[in-house]
């Protein structure tokens, strides 16, 4: 059966890298994964205590916790700013870690979650994909853990066309995919999320 997979980017820029890279997803998708790239990152407004309930939430947050709960699995590529996660990704993230009524169920709970990310530096994403890594302790979801994705230097793996022609890239990007097909198929998904949330006061 085909996993439905939400591909989401931390980068708002047009011709970002990252988004790139969910694009070749698709591509190269090893096969047996409908990949869905999310496109209303920028909608999401700051997240606010006092709006996280069901009836009060913005229209788009709804919508993307619905996304994620219904998802079998989630891509993410982040960029890295300031040593760390974009804060328009984390923001993200903070809306669908929560379940203040302890009634709707934790939308990322053992959802199994691939991470990638692709930069211009030397180094690439390393370090965001760390701290990225850390959120995801929280949530209790079902990172996979290797193959590591860092596309350093990655100007230099895309064509004038954005097309990853990288074959070393691509090989780990079919790797990945196919990890978190792994993980969905071993059913982690499914099961019983636990009341709770997020600690903020």
């Amino acid at each position: 059966m085909t996993a439905t997979v939400l591909a989401v980017s931390g980068s708002l820029r047009a011709d970002s890298h990252n988004t790139l890279l969910l694009h070749a997803a698709r591509k190269f998708n090893p096969g047996g994964l409908d990949i869905e790239i999310y496109e209303d990152l920028r909608e999401i407004p700051p997240y606010d205590q006092d709006l996280d309930h069901p009836d009060r939430r913005p229209a788009v947050v709804t919508e993307l916790r619905r996304r994620v709960t219904e998802a079998d699995g989630i891509l993410i590529a982040t960029p890295e700013f300031n040593y760390s996660v974009p804060g328009v990704l984390k923001n993200a993230i903070d809306w669908i870690s929560t379940d203040p009524t302890r009634a709707e169920g934790l939308p990322l709970h053992r959802k199994p979650v691939a991470i990638l990310g692709a930069a211009p530096t030397n180094f690439g994403t390393v370090r965001a994909q760390l701290a990225l890594r850390q959120v995801f302790v929280w949530t209790d979801s079902d990172v996979v853990v290797k193959p590591e994705v860092h596309l350093f230097r990655s100007h230099e793996r895309f064509d004038a066309d954005g097309t990853l022609t990288d074959e070393t890239s691509i090989g780990l990007l079919r790797d990945l995919l196919t990890a978190l097909r792994s993980k969905i198929d071993a059913g982690s998904g499914s099961a019983e999320a636990p009341a709770g949330g997020c600690a903020n006061a």
